[in-house]
């Protein structure tokens, strides 16, 4: 009998030991909720980094930038693709990196998504197109919409008001076009105040080599066929020189693109901010424009 005592008596002290532990867990998730919710309006305790990219901030940086007005948010693609013997295969990525910055703060009132750096680039298997090349990473088109739609609904979901854009690559075309098209049909058709815009406008490249040869003067005498150029090369060289392999094109006396020299280097990094910003002006006068329709 003693022993069965002692076990009744023990199993009735652990249920009450797992009540209470119950009783304290409720009573956190209870109170655990206004917790959050004034949590979420706290004052920012520090001083904000200077920056345009959302990834770079915290989330009480963006609540801010939001109140005060940064509504428009832009969403950029780029590639891991074949660039010729010299070129890194992100070399969309690496433009983007100096590009979206400098039109955010261009524009005033915009923060830039993380680069969506994967795209359509080839069936997989077989491989075909970009994807016969090693090093190449793609996806299917409805992965990439997918992603596309799904960082524009989050955007969307904390404040963002007009969801931008744009690529670096004229094969991203497609579904940027396809998504900003949905969301804007929806989100019209439910009352909500936000938009998304495809620019297709930042895309230029011809008119990037017509404004490098006719009003900066530099020249590319002929086409070696490397998926590269001057144009290219020097507004990647505004991010990273290393990215264009210069030091190494240096050495093997291979400083050229298409006939036409990258040397000196802050001569070519100087040509590639001024085609960076005439990138710039055109895509921030398209969004502006777009914002007002």
């Amino acid at each position: 009998m003693r022993f069965f005592d002692g076990f009744a008596a023990g199993f009735a002290a652990a249920f009450a030991i797992a009540g209470t532990v119950a009783g304290t867990v409720a009573a956190l998730v209870t109170t655990a909720v206004p917790a959050v919710a004034q949590e979420l309006d706290a004052p920012r305790p520090i001083e904000a980094l200077e920056s345009v990219w959302i990834e770079e901030l915290t989330w009480m940086e963006v609540r801010d930038e939001i109140a005060a007005g940064t509504t428009t948010a832009i969403i950029s693609t780029g590639g891991v693709e074949p660039n010729g013997p010299y070129v890194a295969t992100g070399k969309h990525n690496y433009v983007l990196m100096s590009a979206c910055d400098a039109l955010a703060r261009e524009l005033g009132d915009a923060l830039c998504a993380p680069i969506v750096k994967l795209v359509p680039e080839g069936s997989i298997d077989p491989p075909s197109g970009h994807m016969r090349y090693p090093g190449t990473i793609s996806v299917r088109q409805e992965t990439f919409e997918a992603i596309l739609e799904d960082v524009g609904r989050s955007l969307a979901a904390h404040g963002f008001t007009d969801i931008v854009y744009i690529g670096d690559s004229g094969g991203n075309a497609r579904g940027m076009r396809n998504v900003a098209t949905m969301l804007s049909e929806e989100w019209a058709a439910g009352g909500r105040d936000a938009r998304a815009h495809h620019i297709g406008e930042f895309y230029n490249y011809s008119d990037v080599e017509r404004y490098m040869e006719e009003e900066l003067g530099y020249v590319q005498p002929i086409d070696e066929g490397l998926h590269d150029n001057l144009y290219i090369t020097s507004i990647m060289m505004v991010t990273d020189p290393t990215v264009v392999r210069y030091d190494q094109r240096v050495a093997a006396g291979r400083a050229t693109i298409n006939g036409a020299s990258i040397e000196p280097k802050e001569e070519i990094i100087e040509l590639g901010r001024k085609l960076l910003q005439y990138r710039v002006d055109v895509t921030a006068a398209a969004i502006r424009e777009a914002r007002e329709r």
